[in-house]
């Protein structure tokens, strides 16, 4: 497994209950600025088999990415069951775990 796949793996299942990040903070925290669609493409491929939050994965906006009405709703559902409630888009400011660039390395 690659490096930025194994942060990123580690830095998703860290993030809190009732707590969001995106992508590309997640892939600038990994070590890849730019690479937040590579984010995406992890989250699609391994979600499952390491049994990531996904769901609490959001766009820079603080929306949900998905243009599926089902799947949209089914994160929305997921997210709300952990306290985060929004309509369209979530208050990053309250609702976005922010670690600290030291604090990464200690989940990594």
């Amino acid at each position: 497994m690659r490096p930025f796949t194994k942060r990123t793996i580690l830095i998703i299942k860290n993030i809190p209950k009732g707590k969001v990040m995106t992508y590309g903070q997640i892939a600038r925290l990994a070590g890849s600025p730019r690479a937040a669609r590579q984010v995406v493409r992890i989250l699609h491929s391994m979600s499952e088999k390491h049994q990531l939050p996904w769901h609490r994965v959001v766009n820079a906006k603080g929306e949900i990415g998905f243009k599926d009405e089902e799947a949209f709703y089914s994160q929305k559902l997921l997210l709300e069951n952990e306290g985060v409630i929004f309509e369209r888009q979530i208050d990053l400011v309250n609702y976005q775990f922010r670690p600290m660039e030291e604090d990464v390395g200690n989940f990594l």
